[in-house]
């Protein structure tokens, strides 16, 4: 079956319809999907964040268990001495889009297990050359209230001696020349220590609560697909009805619609057929 030319335009126009109903169909449910998982990450900062610290062993007891996800951002209390000297600095972290590093230095236990510590941040220096002067935490035992977080995902990256791309365990340690320490696979952004450091570092900034604009993003789109529905569609239908010969109703020109001198709109009336129309027709059609 061999189709007409305006049947074939209109069905690359419901073609076209599907495809771009289809793709922000698709898109729609992508920002949807951001949006419940922003949802569900602020909802996990406003339950845990200022909840009352509890002991360390009671989220991760041992050194080989993860912390439950529902627990993010949980105080704990943990009492042990720093290693100063596996002090490193975290890179590439602005806190109020000042540039800066984190200072992650593990925490030792009596019983020589370590938890890695964000004791807080410190700015460059005023040329910006990068060169940082990191105040000394407390000496000897130390009690520490920390907020406990996953370690992030291994950096690829290089960075220089002492530094890291992410606060991963084994890239911290390692970059500390403290490889063999025994450590949480959790780290802890500090709250509060006791005794407190001669010098305070920079406060750690709280998480966003933020939920953006995923929410009017997913329906945008779901928007856009209705119209590309309804839009090509209505083109389609267009196209078949002129085929078929069915007027597309009276034109209206633009000079009708502009006032006249006495203040009055015309109103467009449908052109009557007239005598000489028709004879003219009549004509037109005997001619070869």
């Amino acid at each position: 079956m061999t189709l007409s030319p305006a049947a074939r335009r209109a069905t690359g126009l419901v073609l076209l319809a599907i495809v771009l109903a289809t793709a922000c169909t698709f898109l729609g449910r992508w920002q949807w999907n951001r949006h419940v998982n922003r949802d569900a990450a602020i909802r996990l900062v406003q339950t845990n964040y200022d909840a009352d610290p509890v002991p360390l062993a009671d989220l991760v007891p041992t050194v080989d268990d993860t912390l439950d996800p529902a627990r993010v951002w949980h105080p704990v209390t943990v009492t042990g001495t720093y290693d100063v000297d596996a002090t490193v600095l975290l890179r590439n972290r602005p806190v109020d889009s000042q540039p800066g590093f984190h200072v992650l230095v593990p925490l030792v236990q009596s019983d020589g297990t370590a938890l890695i510590v964000d004791r807080g941040w410190v700015a460059w220096d005023d040329d910006a050359s990068g060169e940082v002067d990191v105040p000394a935490p407390p000496a000897g035992e130390v009690s520490v209230t920390a907020r406990l977080r996953p370690q992030e995902v291994a950096s690829g990256r290089s960075a220089p001696a002492g530094q890291v791309q992410a606060i991963n365990v084994d890239q911290v340690l390692a970059a500390g020349d403290a490889d063999g320490l025994e450590a949480y696979s959790s780290y802890g952004a500090l709250v509060s220590e006791s005794p407190a450091a001669p010098t305070a570092l920079g406060t750690l900034p709280m998480p966003s609560t933020d939920p953006g604009s995923h929410l009017s993003y997913a329906f945008q789109w779901w928007t856009f697909g209705i119209g590309a529905l309804v839009g090509f569609g209505w083109m389609a239908r267009r196209e078949l009805l002129d085929e078929r010969g069915v007027p597309r109703g009276p034109g209206v020109a633009l000079g009708d619609l502009l006032p006249a001198e006495d203040g009055t709109v015309r109103v467009p009336r449908r052109r009557r057929v007239s005598d000489e129309d028709t004879e003219d027709a009549l004509i037109d059609a005997q001619l070869p």
